[in-house]
Parts: C-alpha cells; sequence; structure tokens
C-alpha cells in the first residue's frame, strides 16, 4: 500500500519497474516491407513501370532493364530518405516526452513519465497530461477525457476519481495514486502527443501544380511529334513507340519526392542544433513564410528567472507576512515558476503559524490563486494571490498607486489579500523581476531585417508590458483594452497586454484575416487552440506537454534565437528546393522539345530510352546535392510566385533548346555524323548544358556569387566525369571525339554566362520568391 504523505521508495519503485516494465507502450509501425513495396505504387513509378512494359513489349530488353534499375534506385532512395526522416522526427520528439511530477521517499520531483511504475503518487497541475491510469485522492481538477472517450464536455474530478492516460487538466490541483502503466492502461498510450506524421505543405502543393501543368505541356508537346512522325514522316507504329517511350522519361520528374523529404530532413537536423525540435517536416515550409511573431514576454522576451525583487507590505503587515501568505496561495509540487520563486524567498517562515487546509491553483481565466488557512485560534482564513482586480474589490488609491508605481518600473507586480470574509483586505504586494534577455533586442532587430515583425503578447499589465517592449525593441502602440475582435487596424499594435489564454485565438484570427501569416508563442493547455490557428505554432521551452502537442516547433532553449534560427532554415530550404524545381522546369521542357526537334532535323529519334534513363540518373538524383548546397536565406516572407516562376522556366528554357538544338544542327549538317553518333551527342549537350543550367539557377544573384557545397560540387564533377568518360570509350553508346565533347562543353559555359544575363534581367521584373 503506498502512503499518499510519502509516495513510494526509489527502492520500492526500482523493484517495481523491473517487474512490470517501463511505463511506454510499443507503437506500432508499418512493415518494412509493406512500406517499401509502396514506394512502387505511386504517380512517378506508374509512369516508369509502363515504361518498362512498353520496352518489354518492343523485345528491348536491356532498356527495360535499364528502366527497372532507375524504378529500383527511385524507389530505394524514397524508402532510405522516409527512414532516415522518421527516425529524425523519432529522435527529435523523443526529447518532448511527457514529464511527471511524482512523490519519492517523501519530496517532489520531477521524473520521465516512462519511469513511473504501479502505486506512484503523482501530482496533476492545469496543461500536465495525465502520465498513466490514475485514480485522484486528493485536489479537485476540471479534466478533459474528450480524445480518450468520445465525451465533450470536461469532467469535474475529485478524491475517489478514476481517469486514463492522455487525458488533459483544464483546471486546478490534485494528487493521484498511479494504477496502471504501459500496455495494460485503459487506452495503452501516455507518451506519444507529438503529432509526427508527414503533411503535406503548401510549398508541396504550389510545386506539384507547376509540375502537373508541365506534364500537360510535355504531353502536348508528345501528341505532336506523333502526328509529325505518323502523317508527315511516314514512321511505322514500331519506329514511334521508342519515341514516345523516350519522350515519357523526359517528363518525369523521378527525384522530386525525394528532394523534399531530403531537404526538409537536413533543414530539421540543422534547426535541432539551434535549440528547435520540429514536431513535423512541414514546419520549415511554415516558418519560411512567417511575417508577424506573436511572442510571450516571459521566458522569450525575458530570462524566465523570476525572483522577488521587493515585498511592500501594508499597515498591519510585516514583508515576512506577506511572504508567508503567498506561499500558502502557491503550489509546492508544480512547474509554475513565479510560484517557486515566492517559495524561495518565503523560506520556511511562517510568523503567524497559519496551517493550510485548501488550495485552489492559478487560474488563468481570472489570474488568481487562492488558499484557505486555519490560524491559532482554529479560525479559517482565506489568502489571494494575484492582480489587484482580482485579488480585493475595496483596493484603496494608496493600493493602487502602489502597484502602479512598481509596474512602471517594469516589475510583474501580485497583490496579497486576506481575511475571513469577502472583501478580503490587501496585505501586501510583491514585485516580481524578470529582466529582458540580453539578446532579444538583437534577435528582435534580426526578424525585422528577415521582414518578420514581432509583437509583444503577455498576461502582465499594460504599464509592465510597455516598459519591457521599450527595453527590447517592440515598436507600435499598446492595443487598448477590450474584445481583440472588434479591434480595428490590429496589425498596426505593438503589444497587447492583459491577455487571457483563450484571447491568444482571436489575436491569431484577427492578424490572419488582416492578410498576415503568423507565428504564435504559447505555453499554457489553453494556448492549444491559438497554437493549433496560427501558421506557425512554436511551444516555448516551458510549455505544457498539451502546447508541445499542438504547436509546430518547439523550442529546447529559452528566447528568440530559436525563431531565428527556424525563420532561417526554413527560408534556405525554400531556396534549394525552389533551385531544384527551377532546373527541372527548364530542363524537362527543353528535353522533350529537343526530341521534337530532333524528329524534324533527323527523322529519327535522337537519344534512345537507354540514354533517356541515363540523363535521369546522372541530373535528376546528382542534383538532389543542392539539398545540402550552400544557400543565403531569402530576405523576406517566401510566397511561391507560380506565374513568375512559369516565365522564367519557359524563357531559360526555350535558351536552353537553342543551344542543344544548334549543336544538333551542327553534328547533323555540318559534321555529317550518323544518328547513332547523333545520339551521343545529343546526351552529352544535355548532360553539359544541365550542369550549366544547375549552377545559373542555383542564384538569385550573379553566378558565382556564392560558393557551392562540397557535395554537389563532387555530383556534378561525377556526373561530368562518368558520361565524358563513357561517350569517349564508346560504351552503352556511339563514340564521340573528345574534340567534339571538349567544344560543347565550352559552348556549355558559354550558355551559362548568357543563361546569367537573360536571368537577372527576368528575375528585376520577374522575382521569383
Amino acid at each position: 500500500m503506498t502512503d499518499g504523505d510519502t509516495g513510494l521508495t526509489s527502492g520500492e519503485a526500482d523493484r517495481r519497474r523491473a517487474k512490470e516494465g517501463p511505463n511506454r507502450v510499443d507503437e506500432g509501425r508499418p512493415d518494412p516491407i509493406r512500406r517499401a513495396l509502396g514506394k512502387f505504387w505511386a504517380p512517378v513509378p506508374w509512369m516508369l513501370e509502363a515504361a518498362i512494359v512498353l520496352q518489354i513489349t518492343l523485345h528491348e530488353y536491356p532498356e527495360a532493364a535499364g528502366i527497372a534499375v532507375l524504378l529500383v534506385f527511385n524507389a530505394a532512395l524514397g524508402f532510405f530518405q522516409e527512414s532516415r526522416a522518421q527516425a529524425t522526427l523519432d529522435a527529435l520528439t523523443s526529447r518532448l516526452a511527457v514529464n511527471a511530477s511524482v512523490r519519492r521517499d517523501g519530496a517532489w520531483r520531477k521524473i520521465a513519465a516512462p519511469d513511473l511504475v504501479r502505486g506512484d503518487v503523482v501530482k496533476l497541475s492545469l496543461g500536465a497530461v495525465v502520465p498513466a491510469d490514475v485514480r485522484l485522492i486528493g485536489g479537485a481538477v476540471l479534466i478533459d477525457q474528450s480524445m480518450l472517450t468520445g465525451e465533450s464536455v470536461p469532467a469535474e474530478a475529485g478524491p475517489g476519481f478514476e481517469t486514463f492516460a492522455g487525458a488533459l487538466i483544464e483546471r486546478g490541483e490534485a494528487v493521484a495514486l498511479v494504477t496502471a502503466i504501459g500496455g495494460k492502461t485503459k487506452f495503452g498510450r501516455s507518451a506519444d502527443l507529438i503529432r509526427t506524421a508527414y503533411v503535406e505543405s503548401t510549398e508541396q502543393k504550389a510545386i506539384f501544380r507547376v509540375v502537373r501543368n508541365l506534364a500537360l505541356f510535355n504531353g502536348g508537346v508528345t501528341a505532336l511529334m506523333v502526328g509529325i512522325g505518323v502523317f508527315g514522316l511516314g514512321l511505322s507504329a514500331r519506329q514511334i513507340v521508342p519515341l514516345v517511350l523516350v519522350a515519357l522519361l523526359a517528363s518525369i520528374p523521378a527525384a522530386l519526392p525525394s528532394m523534399f523529404t531530403l531537404a526538409a530532413t537536413v533543414g530539421a537536423r540543422t534547426v535541432a542544433r539551434r535549440g528547435v525540435l520540429p514536431t513535423r517536416l512541414s514546419a520549415l515550409d511554415e516558418a519560411a513564410v512567417m511575417d508577424i511573431l506573436c511572442a510571450d514576454k516571459t521566458g522569450t522576451l525575458t530570462r524566465n528567472a523570476l525572483t522577488v525583487a521587493k515585498c511592500q507590505p501594508l499597515p498591519g503587515f510585516d514583508a515576512a507576512d506577506v511572504l508567508a501568505m503567498a506561499a500558502l496561495a502557491s503550489s509546492d509540487g508544480g512547474a509554475d515558476p513565479l510560484d517557486a520563486a515566492i517559495r524561495a524567498a518565503a523560506g520556511t517562515a511562517n510568523p503567524r503559524g497559519w496551517l493550510r487546509t485548501g488550495f485552489s491553483p492559478f487560474d488563468p481565466a481570472i489570474k488568481m490563486s487562492a488558499a484557505t488557512a486555519k490560524d491559532a485560534a482554529g479560525a479559517i482564513i482565506r489568502i489571494t494571490k494575484g492582480a489587484l482586480a482580482a485579488v480585493s474589490a475595496k483596493a484603496t488609491s494608496e493600493v493602487t498607486a502602489m502597484v502602479e508605481d512598481l509596474q512602471a518600473k517594469g516589475y510583474r507586480v501580485l497583490v496579497v489579500a486576506c481575511g475571513t470574509k469577502a472583501p478580503l483586505t490587501v496585505a501586501g504586494a510583491i514585485a516580481m523581476s524578470d529582466p529582458p534577455r540580453p539578446d532579444t533586442g538583437p534577435l528582435i532587430a534580426r526578424l525585422l531585417a528577415l521582414g518578420v515583425r514581432a509583437v509583444m503578447v503577455t498576461g502582465d499589465g499594460a504599464v509592465t508590458a510597455r516598459v519591457v517592449a521599450d527595453a527590447v525593441g517592440i515598436t507600435g502602440p499598446t492595443c487598448p483594452a477590450g474584445p481583440i475582435a472588434q479591434v480595428s487596424g490590429i496589425e498596426h499594435y505593438g503589444v497587447f497586454a492583459g491577455v487571457l489564454p483563450e484571447d491568444k485565438f482571436a489575436l491569431v484570427k484577427a492578424l490572419q484575416r488582416a492578410g498576415h501569416v503568423v507565428g504564435m508563442c504559447g505555453d499554457g493547455a489553453n494556448d492549444a487552440p491559438a497554437l493549433r490557428q496560427a501558421q506557425m505554432g512554436i511551444a516555448v521551452s516551458t510549455a505544457t506537454d498539451v502546447a508541445k502537442s499542438a504547436a509546430g516547433i518547439v523550442l529546447t532553449d529559452a528566447g528568440l534565437g530559436g525563431i531565428v534560427a527556424v525563420v532561417e532554415e526554413g527560408r534556405a530550404t525554400f531556396q534549394r528546393i525552389l533551385t531544384f524545381t527551377l532546373r527541372s522546369l527548364v530542363h524537362k521542357a527543353a528535353q522533350v522539345l529537343m526530341l521534337l526537334v530532333g524528329l524534324i532535323m533527323t527523322g529519327g529519334a535522337v537519344l534512345t530510352p537507354m540514354l533517356m534513363v541515363m540523363v535521369m540518373v546522372g541530373g535528376d538524383f546528382i542534383a538532389l546535392t543542392s539539398a545540402t548546397d550552400n544557400v543565403q536565406p531569402s530576405a523576406r516572407p517566401n510566397v511561391w510566385r507560380l506565374r513568375n516562376l512559369s516565365i522564367v522556366s519557359a524563357v531559360l528554357g526555350l535558351c536552353d533548346l537553342v543551344f542543344c538544338a544548334a549543336i544538333l544542327g551542327v553534328g547533323h549538317y555540318h559534321m555529317q555524323l550518323g544518328l547513332r553518333a547523333l545520339q551521343t551527342l545529343t546526351m552529352i549537350t544535355m548532360v553539359y548544358s544541365g550542369q550549366a543550367i544547375f549552377y545559373v539557377v542555383r542564384e538569385r544573384h550573379r553566378l558565382g556569387k556564392s560558393r557551392p557545397g562540397n557535395l554537389l560540387l563532387a555530383g556534378s564533377a561525377l556526373e561530368i566525369a562518368v558520361f565524358s568518360t563513357l561517350a569517349a570509350q564508346g560504351w552503352l553508346m556511339a563514340r564521340l571525339p573528345l574534340a567534339i565533347m571538349a567544344a560543347v562543353f565550352g559552348g556549355a559555359i558559354v550558355l551559362a554566362l548568357v543563361l546569367d544575363t537573360i536571368k537577372l534581367a527576368l528575375l528585376r521584373v520577374l522575382p521569383i520568391e
């Protein structure tokens, strides 16, 4: 039997854990074989599989085998990247595991929820997730079990009430006895509240829309090519089918799905090293477009190191009395830093010898906590601690002036009142000091330079909030008191004071209606709706488990540094994906058009299916190295300008087509090369021009302004070396003299310089970011 006053001993807890196992439910994962097979069932694999069937029908088995290798390679790469991405999220979210406040050896301590054992005594506080099946033995809470039982109305719970792992504490505080853990809990799930499922982002939807349009365009070109071949050149079906097959292969963006996962995984690992834990890979996409950040004052803008700076008693009380009463109205086992600071300042002193008989924890809706105590004569005394308006209805002008004077100095002020009946008598005020973090000002300036305006959202009074805002460089007037939904021009305010948790949801909605992409910081259970509503929900380092489960990112360090990091890395990821997309659009359109031009010039296919497969492997998958390229984050919040992107791609693709067609024309008309040699020439030209396009589009400025990443340089060198060697030796293709390849390579360098000039002119009038 567990003693509720002392809990289990550490030794007994260890013995029970060894016997019953940890408080953890094994998470079912899809079978790896089924996941691997699933990589062959999607639009891109379908196109490759159709190509294999066509090749087999034509009895071109080596070509079919080559495409099959590409299909397997694409599936393996996708499976590998997905596994790495899931492993990354698992590693990150494991650091967000639910914690529990447990009484061991007579003292309260914080432990990881998996370390709980049956018979432990735990404390359930506002915003906590119930870590195991429990039975309440003391206190009272409002508990939300809707995600477990389907009951839409939270339940009032007291001693004897049984609840289950995963329920949420919405109000109050209670002590409970653990009755079941791990797989023996009723609902069998207590620690995995973070949603790790990969969600398709607006960025992906935008790019896939562009790719769909490219596929329609290439389909039209292919239909025109078939018409010219059949009716203009009199080609047979056996001659047309390989041509259609090559066009089909040229249209497949084989590496595009892998690029999204790879770029997001690289970004997630980068921000994790800078104190940010994404709960889903799409969080980086969302951070890249944010333009307003609603930042908590406490712990985000300030140090979250609350201390009692001053205690001002009123006549009839002294400082020790006020601190002792405040400590009685404070939680003694929760995680509230304010209560912890007051308990530390009060120590064990209790000048009046009052014994606490009841306690109501801080309720953000009324901005107050309360306790009942018994004095030496047995009289029951009520003690309250909180905002002046909430604590006492008979505050004098002297009390009001004292509070306003402390607030004007930047202190957070708590008023303590006591009495045997209402209205209570104000005993004094406690000034809490939480100075701004030294890095807050520079980080706010950095966010502003990135096009993200920070506004302060706090439950503190307007005077205190204004002092801190001015100290850290937050500009804009203070929003007047009243319902936020009724405030006009809300985006012009810089400080929102006296904000209740439920007001944050209204603030996010109002800013979104004004056309902004909102990031919202939150830490409490009542912040969850606002965190979900915001495009970028941010749980601060001291957030409750509920807030973490609702957020897109969780900060592991205090301050704004992690937010700056995720904005910068999100925009860097955007740049990498934009480079890959632009290169794919330019090159894919030019490849299909080149087949049409080649058909008209030579009367045959200037690329075989095997050569096309080789170009795909060498181009698309080597281009994946851009996921680790050195890039500069966008200077402003990112926007997908699809119209401009399509126009720029079309112009650059046309230039690429002119270059490739000119090389083919020289080879056909001037050098009189045969069809097989022309096919090798076309392949080499596409490889070299693809490299030129890639290095041009990776920069939004002049070519060569930044150094490419080492992996990208290595990939480029490998592609050029492999294809040049194959062409020079005549392996898998007709041999091509080195002099011709050198001339084409030199031409590609000139092409890069010309394309760079055209690109700069286009981007001045048609920005793509």
